[in-house]
């Protein structure tokens, strides 16, 4: 019982729970979180997180894929998921499955019609990411994969305010105008206090298949450069495979189809060195 005036009680309500740090406790059972970043759009960003993914999925481990690119959400497409996101009889919300080891929600499962434009303000997205994190009935889970839209901007901002320990990894692709943008994203990460995990470089590279010859369309080795002058973990270089393009656009998982192309033994590599790091975190911006 509070203070009295005129003899009335007035009774002290408990205060109000924050709905930032109940997302946060939700996804307590999660033991790894990654936000896949770029700097730029056009990278391939949301392959490369869709392909760590489904090569941590074939490895046994659970994993979730959240995909926080509100106004361009490809995540859904890209593994061939289609439909609305379901609600439990508990009220949360049910990830749409890709296989028994792999989850995904994304934007484009709460639309009925997926050409529509989402037009929000910074509020309303951060909204949607907390509900992504904190209704979502995740599970326990090995990793939790976040895409995350180009740039510096409110969603991977909002992920670096809600999920604490989640750690970057920056794609870039070996072009200076792409790695100029890189340096943008780890002084975005080394603002917001998150930790750097590594570096990939994508499309670094194109065999002919007539010839065999390697050609380096948009250069080679920015990314490893980068990565050095940063003292940054480089987590190795993707090639370009006109395939992935295909097997995107048409939903059908390029690592199941070409299990033994150079591109899917670089996804493995990248996603060993996930499994298998110890964090360090004298290796991390964390100022």
């Amino acid at each position: 019982m509070g203070t009295t005036q005129k003899g009335i009680g007035i009774i002290d309500k408990p205060p109000e729970p924050d709905p930032d740090e109940l997302a946060r406790q939700s996804l307590s059972k999660i033991k790894n979180k990654f936000m896949i970043m770029s700097g730029k759009g056009g990278v391939g960003k949301t392959s490369v997180s869709v392909n760590i993914a489904i090569a941590l999925a074939n490895k046994g481990y659970n994993v979730g894929l959240m995909d926080v690119d509100i106004h361009g959400p490809d995540v859904p497409r890209m593994l061939g998921l289609s439909g609305m996101l379901n609600v439990s009889e508990n009220g949360k919300i049910q990830p749409m499955s890709f296989s028994k080891k792999l989850v995904a929600v994304s934007m484009e499962s709460l639309l009925s019609n997926k050409d529509d434009a989402v037009i929000w303000r910074g509020p309303m997205k951060h909204t949607a990411i907390r509900q992504f994190i904190g209704d979502v009935d995740w599970g326990d889970l090995d990793f939790l994969i976040i895409d995350s839209p180009p740039g510096t901007g409110d969603e991977p901002l909002t992920i670096a305010q809600l999920i604490n320990d989640a750690k970057a990894v920056i794609v870039t692709t070996p072009q200076e105008v792409a790695l100029a943008d890189v340096r943008k994203s780890i002084n975005f990460c080394k603002t917001v206090k998150m930790k750097i995990f590594g570096l990939i470089e994508n499309m670094s590279g194109y065999t002919c298949p007539h010839c065999k010859e390697e050609i380096d369309i948009f250069g080679t080795g920015g990314g490893e450069k980068t990565a050095c002058s940063s003292e940054i973990t480089f987590l190795g270089k993707i090639p370009l495979d006109p395939n992935m393009v295909k097997c995107g656009d048409n939903g059908v998982s390029y690592q199941s189809k070409f299990e033994d192309s150079i591109v899917t033994k670089a996804f493995i590599d990248i996603a060993d060195k996930i499994s298998k790091s110890k964090w360090n975190a004298q290796q991390a911006f964390r100022l």
